[in-house]
């Protein structure tokens, strides 16, 4: 018989905070994404938004580069670990990952952002509209299948560099939102980010968080709205599965 561990009464009684959630989420994602990354060998984890820092405080405006992100993620892979097991999984990460990188232009860097999520950045001559056909391309002939033969289908979601937005953090915001509406309205689809309506902030803040984030605003030179946005899409990426 295994031996359990030495538990008290009071770490068996304390509820599981949400700290609690994010680490276990970090040390499972880092887990799985060890054989994968290990084959593949692309670009990890922040690296994406380092090298999007990057180029965007560059002179790729002024030289009128064209800058886009695109997101692509794997449509409905949970099954696929759920009816194959977990290296049918990776196999097919990994093979979509080769295949994404096959096909890349050679102005764009592939990453591997985590889960079933790639990342892309495009910089170069190309213009947007170019590289939305592009996607649409390789959305449309992408040939990975599960174990059993069943063709399998990818989602994207774009942004474009100083025309969606002109920080890293709100340029994969933008996109991350044009994933998400393509997600929720079929899959299987490219969508380019959009114009958003805004709405003033609400009640739903204290005077003192409202305090700080003004002070945070001001040290940073970053607009409320922005850094609140930020916050929230930080919230949602950890949870909206």
């Amino acid at each position: 018989m295994a031996k359990k561990a030495n538990v008290t009464n009071e770490e068996a009684a304390r509820p599981i905070t949400v700290s609690d959630h994010i680490e276990l989420n970090e040390r499972n994602t880092k887990k799985a994404r060890t054989t994968v990354n290990d084959v593949l060998k692309f670009p990890v984890g922040d690296q994406f938004e380092k090298d999007l820092t990057e180029i965007l405080e560059s002179d790729c405006e002024a030289e009128g580069e064209t800058v886009v992100i695109a997101l692509v993620d794997f449509d409905s892979f949970m099954h696929i670990n759920q009816d194959f097991g977990v290296d049918a999984g990776d196999k097919v990460l990994i093979d979509t990952g080769l295949y994404i990188k096959k096909n890349l232009p050679k102005d764009a860097t592939v990453y591997r952002i985590g889960g079933d999520e790639f990342g892309i950045i495009f910089k170069g001559d190309t213009e947007r509209e170019e590289i939305f056909l592009f996607l649409n391309e390789l959305k449309n002939n992408f040939d990975v299948k599960t174990p059993d033969g069943a063709e399998q289908s990818i989602t994207i979601g774009m942004a474009t560099a100083f025309i969606d937005a002109s920080r890293c953090a709100e340029l994969i915001r933008k996109a991350d939102g044009a994933l998400y509406r393509a997600k929720t309205s079929g899959r299987n689809r490219v969508v380019m980010a959009r114009e958003e309506k805004m709405v003033p902030k609400t009640s739903h803040y204290t005077q003192d968080q409202l305090q700080r984030l003004a002070k945070l605003s001001k040290l940073e030179g970053i607009g409320e709205a922005i850094l609140l946005r930020e916050a929230l899409d930080m919230l949602l990426k950890k949870y909206d599965k």
